[in-house]
């Protein structure tokens, strides 16, 4: 697990620390660098994927970002020009990357390589096949999904555009979901079922179809709803809204998770409706006590409150971490960077304090109508 993240002259972030937990929720105001520290992981990554992280330094383009070249990577008012990374792995120990800066390239060189940067990348999920990331843009519902052998079944991976999520469903729907992430009233403790029952939470009698077609090398998704007397007639995804295809990937992903993975969630409040987001906070904090560490960006109270009551009906409210970013509010300092300020839920679910800005929209409105 990844039990601490510190970063240093990286876009917005001049200085900035970030103490984990399992669940790991990053909200503010839109180009206050929530992204920026999702991207610090990511970066990481791809590096490392790229082959530049294990002998080089850092590949600002790549699968997972694009930054541009160095002078987009630097804070602007740094006062020296280097790029600091640094992780801490519970039980593994720290990791610090000190890369140069070049304004014009899309790689930054190692500036002063650490001896105890040893990194375990075959065995720290980070760098390994226990990661899934997945972006803000997502796929657009669509009848034929596509098809990977290499991202699928040797990589366990539904793409970071959810691209390849029906191909997932059809190759390891049979699977056992972790118990604790499991409803009761489902058919069975399988992949597909526990999908199945999940999604029916957010649209009520759901029925999930995917089916092979090597022939032409996509797989088929479609749903039904349940009836009285069976299901109605299957319906093509682009038939019933953005809503159930931007969020299958992240149910997918949550569902199949093991304890030491790490998931990347981008707005994973996409086109729900707020009941299906407050079911996908509760989903998130189950998966959480399961072990799995998920990093989340989010702008959504009700994925929020969806945390808080599951903590106020009995989970450890040491499992989520929540990180605010706002604006540097120094009068005196013509800097212009993030500061992170770190509210705390209690085992009630109450939150110890509200920054402005912080998920307070909707009580502010309601004062201007009352």
């Amino acid at each position: 697990m990844i039990s601490r993240i510190k970063s240093i002259n990286f876009k917005a972030l001049k200085e900035t620390e970030f103490e984990c937990s399992y669940l790991n929720l990053f909200s503010g105001i839109n180009g206050m660098g929530k992204s920026t520290a999702l991207q610090i992981l990511l970066l990481l990554r791809q590096s490392y994927k790229n082959g530049y992280l294990q002998k080089h330094g850092l590949a600002l383009k790549g699968r997972y970002v694009n930054i541009g070249v160095g002078k987009d990577a630097l804070y602007q008012f740094a006062e020296e020009e280097k790029i600091i990374f640094e992780i801490d792995l519970k039980k593994k120990g720290s990791y610090i990357w000190n890369f140069m800066y070049d304004s014009d390239s899309d790689i930054l060189p190692f500036k002063k390589e650490n001896d105890k940067n040893k990194v375990d990348f075959e065995n720290t999920s980070l760098f390994n096949g226990n990661f899934q990331y997945l972006s803000a843009e997502r796929l657009v519902p669509k009848k034929f999904y596509d098809r990977s052998d290499f991202e699928v079944v040797q990589s366990k991976n539904i793409g970071m555009r959810g691209e390849y999520v029906a191909h997932y469903l059809s190759h390891y729907g049979k699977d056992i979901v972790a118990p604790i992430m499991c409803k009761e009233d489902s058919r069975s403790n399988t992949l597909l079922h526990q999908v199945w029952a999940w999604m029916s939470d957010i649209s009520p009698g759901i029925k999930i179809n995917v089916e092979e077609l090597k022939s032409i090398d996509a797989i088929s998704l479609g749903y039904q709803y349940e009836t009285n007397s069976g299901f109605t007639n299957e319906i093509k995804p682009q038939n019933v809204g953005f809503g159930l295809s931007y969020v299958l990937p992240v149910v997918v992903s949550i569902l199949s998770a093991k304890s030491g993975d790490i998931i990347l969630i981008e707005n994973p409040e996409s086109h729900l409706h707020p009941k299906g987001q407050s079911i996908i906070g509760k989903l998130m904090l189950l998966a959480a006590k399961n072990g799995v560490q998920l990093f989340v960006e989010t702008h959504s109270d009700h994925v929020l409150n969806g945390i808080r009551v599951s903590i106020s009906e009995g989970i450890s409210p040491d499992l989520v971490k929540l990180f605010f970013f706002e604006r540097n509010q120094d009068a005196n300092s013509n800097d212009h960077y993030s500061t992170v300020t770190k509210p705390v839920i209690d085992a009630n679910g109450r939150i110890d304090f509200l920054p402005k800005g912080f998920f307070d929209e909707w009580d502010n409105n309601l004062m201007k109508l009352l």
